[in-house]
């Protein structure tokens, strides 16, 4: 059997994963990531709600509420921008402030923070990074720790890990080489792909459901045109992009020019200084004022 085609796992998440009904795809996403047993209950408010296919965004994002009130945030970005880590706080801190929000008491429950980036983070040869505060060190006694846990606010059950944990996924990274179940869901990111071998829990389902030879000739359209606006708006920053450097390029030539005559200048104006003549003088045959010729 050859692999079997599905939309890109940005469009499911932005329009066909906040159905109940297709849970089952990000439980096995989140399951084979964290590794443990995890069941998505609900799909909570988020940046991009909007159910708009036409609406131009080189970012996605979702926002789950998982078994044991814990909460998955989402964000998935196909361009660089300054601000990526900026919003990943911001999404996971977010997730927290609204949980006290809601129940007046800080019984935080832990935000799970997944980003996939298709773009190039600094990273040379790994496509999956992780990441998470997990306590305080002494500064004196290093071997001294408290660790960043609490209890519940009602009821005596064991302390709970609260502090967010991240995960960088870089799908453009990945050389196919599996390591593990999760390269699996790493192949369907970067290829949009299921290979008949894969076994990763929620792929089959995916294999499925988001099967693209499977969908009426309207969803088609709307995803062709989704992937459509994606391309253009890619072209459009990419050309700016261009413009900017080839303006910056500009500029920076114009500018060295006239630092390359300033300096010409003042060279000429200290060796007339040297020998002896006057500041008016000099200033006379450079076109530098008086005073600027005594600074030299």
């Amino acid at each position: 059997m050859e692999e079997r085609t599905i939309v890109s796992l940005d469009y499911a998440i932005k329009y066909m994963l906040r159905d109940k009904a297709n849970f089952g795809i990000l439980n096995g996403f989140l399951s084979e990531l964290l590794g443990r047993k995890v069941t998505v209950d609900a799909i909570l408010e988020s940046e991009s709600n909007k159910a708009d296919p036409a609406e131009k965004t080189n970012r996605v994002d979702l926002k789950a509420r998982i078994d044991g009130g814990e909460i998955a945030v989402f964000e998935i970005q196909f361009l660089r921008e300054v601000d990526f880590f900026g919003r990943v706080l911001y999404g996971v801190s977010r997730a927290v402030v609204e949980q006290v929000a809601a129940s007046k008491q800080y019984d935080i429950k832990k935000v799970y923070s997944i980003n996939v980036a298709y773009y190039d983070l600094g990273a040379h040869r790994e496509y999956l990074f992780t990441g998470k505060f997990d306590g305080f060190r002494g500064i004196h006694f290093e071997e001294e720790q408290i660790s960043f846990s609490q209890a519940p606010v009602s009821g005596n059950g064991p302390k709970t890990d609260i502090h967010p944990e991240y995960y960088l996924i870089l799908p453009n990274k990945f050389d196919e080489q599996l390591r593990g179940r999760f390269d699996e869901w790493v192949y369907v990111l970067k290829n949009s792909a299921v290979r008949p071998d894969f076994t990763a829990e929620g792929i089959k389902e995916a294999s499925v459901k988001l099967d693209l030879l499977k969908m009426t000739a309207v969803e088609r359209r709307t995803y062709e045109k989704y992937l459509e606006n994606r391309s253009s708006l890619d072209c459009a920053i990419y050309t700016a992009k261009m413009d900017g450097i080839a303006e910056g390029r500009a500029e920076g030539k114009a500018e060295g020019i006239a630092e390359g005559k300033a300096e010409g200048i003042a060279e000429v104006a200290r060796a007339l200084k040297a020998k002896g003549m006057d500041a008016a003088a000099i200033a006379g045959v450079t076109g530098l004022t008086a005073d600027e010729v005594l600074k030299l």
